[in-house]
């Protein structure tokens, strides 16, 4: 294959983001708990554990637990709440690990791209206020499971629990090698975490019985975004694709929020106000003003006092194709929304989806959350 076809080949992959119906049996009191929750018809219930903030956007109570795990042979990572009163070094993911050693090697400590997170390693679980509601993350294409570190530990302070996998022939790595599989299982590679949950298997022992399956989120982004559309595993009542499109009926599904980037060119706004339209109800749509593709991640601040990720990576004498550098860089311009208005929108968006579906509903409205948001907001709509 030419390199010209294998850089389209690439730019396909990345764009990668159709949904599918579920084909999920639902849990036997599936229909029990999701007549409490707040977008299944029953009245809203107080959420077990400690107080959490009314603003969907303020970080929650919990200090974040860590922890980095193999099981089936792939890298995944769990974030939870910690016990109360306990403490820890902030974890620092370095993101040379993202990719093959032989690049790796090449890009020196000093300019080494890391994520310091809101977390800490190894805290002990808070299971005194569990179990909690399980969100799945899914990465995108040329990702890696930490790319929206901002969001996941925003979830996990409000009392979820929260895993990433790196997606096999979907990684940075993958892409920087021109690597990418448009067979990549999304679904199957992280129901092999599940599973281990579901078994307490040794290498998840820390989480306890505090992870509740029944009430599973599934968010992504890009490609990811899709996955989550399609994702099958019963208990899945919300679907959040982020820079993706839409969502089908599931046999669980109770919630669907589609999230757009004014400016992406990678997957263009009209897709997702596409799939928005034929999302089954209770769906509600927002589009981040002036942001592009990557607004929904990290990646534009990763590294950012060296180049940028990628121009780190580059820099360094790895290949990077020129149409990943472009793509690696949607939405990081300095007229794009900032960063740290992107994550404020997300978080205060998705955990108020989040938890009205999972967590017996907050105590604001869909209307206050996008109206706090003001101008950072672009279209946004709620059918119910």
């Amino acid at each position: 294959m030419k390199l010209m076809d294998r850089r389209t080949w690439l730019l396909v992959g990345v764009l990668v983001s159709g949904c599918s119906s579920s084909s999920a049996t639902p849990p036997p009191d599936a229909g029990a708990d999701a007549a409490t929750a707040g977008d299944a018809g029953g009245k809203p219930c107080e959420r077990p554990g400690l107080p959490v903030p009314a603003d969907p956007g303020a970080k929650g109570p919990w200090a974040v637990g860590a922890k980095t795990v193999t099981v089936g042979g792939l890298v995944h990572e769990v974030w939870y709440p910690s016990a109360p009163g306990t403490a820890g070094a902030n974890k620092v993911y370095d993101l040379r690990d993202q990719l093959s050693p032989e690049d790796a090697a090449k890009i020196p400590p000093e300019k080494a791209p890391k994520q310091v997170c809101d977390c800490f390693e190894g805290l002990p679980i808070d299971a005194a206020h569990g179990p909690y509601p399980t969100i799945v993350f899914f990465h995108g294409t040329a990702g890696f499971r930490t790319q929206s570190l901002s969001q996941m530990t925003h979830w996990a302070s409000r009392g979820f629990i929260v895993v990433a996998t790196d997606h096999p022939k979907l990684k940075l790595a993958d892409a920087l090698q021109l690597d990418v599989s448009f067979n990549a299982d999304f679904g199957a590679n992280s129901n092999v975490l599940l599973d281990a949950i579901a078994a307490r298997a040794a290498e998840v022992s820390f989480l306890g019985t505090s992870a509740d399956l029944g009430k599973l989120g599934a968010v992504g982004h890009s490609a990811g975004g899709g996955a989550a559309a399609r994702f099958t595993r019963a208990g899945i009542r919300v679907r959040i694709p982020m820079a993706a499109g839409g969502t089908t009926a599931s046999p669980d599904l109770v919630s669907t929020l589609v999230l757009s980037a004014e400016r992406d060119t990678v997957v263009v706004p009209k897709s997702q106000a596409d799939g928005f339209a034929s999302s089954p109800k209770s769906k509600r749509f927002a589009v981040l003003a002036r942001a592009g593709h990557l607004a929904f991640s990290d990646i534009c601040e990763t590294g950012k006092e060296n180049g940028g990720l990628l121009n780190i990576a580059k820099d360094a004498g790895i290949f990077v194709p020129d149409l990943l550098l472009r793509l690696g860089t949607d939405g990081c311009g300095a007229d794009d929304l900032p960063p740290a208005d992107a994550h404020k929108a997300v978080s205060a968006l998705t955990t108020f989806v989040l938890e009205n579906a999972l967590s017996c509903g907050p105590s604001t409205g869909f209307a206050d959350v996008t109206k706090n948001l003001g101008p950072i907001l672009g279209t946004v709509s709620e059918e119910l």
